[in-house]
């Protein structure tokens, strides 16, 4: 038969005692012990005892919706392109009608448990949205229908929430199987324009799991190689191991039927099983008797295999490939779920600790305030640099920057006083000032007109230092408060209001301050510093030697009061004074005096303003993190206007409250879930042994 596999092949190929792969050997223990159970016991009957507590466990971990969390499971994912013949194949499985009709019968995922029942009397239910609706075999396609349109629409939509339809009947085999809505390419009235894309999303969804066991249904009139479940599947399972075929309606296209499912073109690892489907009103005992007799004596179909016929063929395989595919994968299963619990336990804890009394909220919060003080000192009084690696946490560096920033502003606004019209202010000035008197004496209101000026002119950069230093403090107190309260949000909400309300009162203290300073300086003249009367006497050395060179070079040169002559003084630079000659010599000197006088002395007021400032900010800092800041944040906290702060600090925020939920949650569901893997996986290991 050149490439196809012989019939023998085949049917050694499909028995029981080879459904997983050669390299599937390596199961672990307890699976590979359940394995060889399983091989060696009847079918069905001798099936339930080991089984039925397995097939349990799983759809109890279904029903947890242990996948939630990431954990797959093993199941068996029935496919197949529409009218392949899913609806016959499930209903002979389970003995009872499901919905038929034109179209798409099946719109949700339907999870069918089948349990063999003793009692000859049948029980099935519909469980949906947290419901459970008892009905019976008469009712029970009409109310998978109502069931669907309650779930995904009286339209002809689809939707990927699960309708579970339990079975318990006797003879049915234990099983639990997922069916998916049938592939269609070409959407019908009512249907959404990408209702493929719908139904393909949703198969690949469910088969891509390693766990998943893929029945692919398929017609025995198409050609395989050219079906889209063949096409879904082995884009998932390339190798067919975890895909078994049944081929449906082998009655109406017998032909070439053998060499389809023994040459297996499409690589289906588990096996094919050929069945008839149940026609018109057939009960399902006629439709086996028909199908028996159907493969005996059918000239073609006679020849296939009858490992590879029928229903209970099928039953069989997928009861054993159901059992082994359990015990393969639960001791995976155990393994995530305690892995699971014990990352969502360990992340609980790190969450904060539900407060539920004002003395567990005042527990909470002064180790917190305490934290925060003791980071805000290594901040911005120590300057230690492990506290944070962000370089805007070095404050006392940045603080020295912006300081000497500041006093080289000051110095620039100095340097860059008029060289070209050198003494004329100071002569206007004195024009202004002059009265009774003797004339080789300075006039203090004089100095002090200048003085006022100079201070006004500079006083812009003092200000502006003092807002920008209180920004900066903003910005990192609010750093570490908002890093310490991250786990309550009350808390960091009154924090951020405690820190922004006492910041802008220290801050607008701090320009009044500076502004006094300023007026100060411009109320009147004063230091008790030497360095000014010695600055004044080594700068008045070079008086007469000035206004010497001044009358010299214009009558020597014989040039006019607007002709440029440039002389370099020291301490103020090279500066011009061809426009001076034309001034008494008792005026240049009073003027020069004059010059002198507030040179010195602006020194000393710059060296003053810069020392207050750094002093100041200083004290500031400091009782802002001693005092201050726990102050105004116990008061915003408990203050007559928050007199609940306390108590606010009990509500979580959103974020975290729901986290929370979502965590309990999750942590109750999978201990619920190890509770249930822990009793069969000592089963399975009993059964082994």
């Amino acid at each position: 038969m050149g490439g196809k596999r012989t019939q023998t092949d085949s049917g050694s190929r499909s028995s029981s005692s080879s459904i997983l792969q050669d390299d599937q050997e390596g199961l672990s223990f307890s699976s590979s012990k359940a394995q060889l159970l399983f091989n060696n016991a009847p079918i069905v009957s001798s099936y339930n005892d080991k089984i039925r507590p397995m097939l349990d466990a799983i759809d109890k971990l279904r029903v947890l919706m242990v996948i939630e969390e990431g954990i797959q499971l093993p199941t068996i994912v029935v496919v197949g392109d529409q009218s392949s013949g899913k609806s016959s194949v499930l209903e002979s499985l389970a003995g009872i009608s499901l919905p038929r009709g034109q179209g798409i019968c099946t719109r949700v995922p339907l999870v069918m448990r089948l349990q063999h029942h003793s009692d000859p009397k049948p029980e099935l239910s519909l469980e949906y949205n947290g419901r459970v609706e008892q009905t019976d075999e008469e009712n029970i396609s009409e109310d998978i229908v109502n069931a669907t349109n309650l779930i995904a629409g009286d339209k002809k939509g689809i939707s990927d929430t699960p309708l579970t339809l339990l079975v318990k009947k006797n003879g049915v085999p234990d099983l639990t199987m997922v069916d998916l809505p049938g592939i269609t390419r070409v959407p019908v009235h009512g249907q959404p324009e990408n209702i493929y894309d719908q139904i393909k999303d949703m198969i690949m969804k469910y088969i891509k799991p390693d766990e998943s066991i893929i029945l692919n249904v398929l017609s025995a009139s198409t050609d395989f190689s050219t079906c889209e479940s063949i096409s879904m599947s082995r884009s998932v399972d390339k190798t067919g191991e975890r895909t078994l075929a049944v081929v449906t309606k082998v009655d109406m296209a017998p032909e070439g039927l053998l060499e389809k499912v023994t040459a297996d073109d499409v690589d289906i690892g588990l096996g094919y099983v050929c069945v008839r489907n149940r026609i018109r009103d057939e009960t399902y005992e006629e439709a086996r008797a028909i199908a028996d007799r159907l493969f005996k004596t059918h000239p073609l179909l006679s020849k296939i295999d009858k490992s590879m016929v029928g229903i209970q063929v099928l039953a069989d395989k997928l009861v054993q490939i159901q059992a082994v595919s359990i015990a393969r994968n639960l001791p995976v299963i155990v393994k995530k779920i305690n892995d699971k619990l014990n990352s969502y336990l360990s992340e609980l804890n790190k969450l904060p600790k539900t407060l539920s009394t004002v003395a567990e909220a005042m527990t909470a919060f002064m180790p917190i305030i305490g934290a925060s003080k003791e980071s805000l000192k290594k901040i911005l009084l120590m300057g230690e640099f492990d506290e944070s690696p962000d370089d805007k946490m070095h404050c006392t560096a940045r603080l020295v920057e912006m300081l000497n920033q500041c006093s080289y502003q000051l110095h620039e606004c100095n340097a860059s006083d008029s060289k070209s019209n050198f003494l004329v202010e100071e002569i206007a000035i004195l024009e202004k000032a002059k009265g009774i008197n003797l004339p080789n004496f300075v006039q203090r209101n004089a100095f002090l007109i200048i003085l006022r000026g100079k201070v006004k002119g500079i006083s812009d950069i003092p200000l502006g230092f003092v807002e920008q230093v209180w920004n900066y403090i903003e910005n990192v107190v609010l750093s570490v408060l908002m890093r310490n309260t991250e786990k309550y949000y009350q808390l960091q909400l009154s924090a951020r209001r405690a820190c922004e309300n006492l910041i802008q009162r220290m801050k607008e203290r701090s320009i009044h301050w500076m502004t006094e300073i300023l007026e100060m300086e411009k109320l009147t003249d004063y230091t008790c510093n030497p360095e000014y009367v010695s600055e004044w006497h080594r700068l008045m050395t070079q008086q007469e030697t000035f206004i010497t060179k001044v009358f010299r070079n214009s009558h020597d040169l014989g040039l006019g009061p607007h002709t440029e002559i440039k002389i370099n003084v020291e301490g103020i630079g090279m500066v011009e004074v061809g426009g001076l000659m034309k001034y008494p010599h008792v005026l240049l000197s009073q003027a020069f005096d004059l010059k002198m006088l507030m040179t010195a002395y602006w020194n000393v007021v710059l060296k003053r303003l810069i020392d207050s400032m750094a002093l100041h900010l200083q004290l500031s800092i400091s009782n802002l993190v001693n005092e201050d800041l726990e102050t105004e944040i116990v008061s915003e906290l408990m203050g007559p206007n928050h007199g609940d702060g306390i108590e606010r600090m009990m509500e979580e925020p959103p974020s975290i409250a729901v986290k929370r939920e979502k965590l309990i949650k999750s942590i109750k569901k999978l201990k619920e879930s190890k509770e249930v893997v822990c009793k069969i996986m000592d089963g399975i290991i009993t059964f082994a042994n």
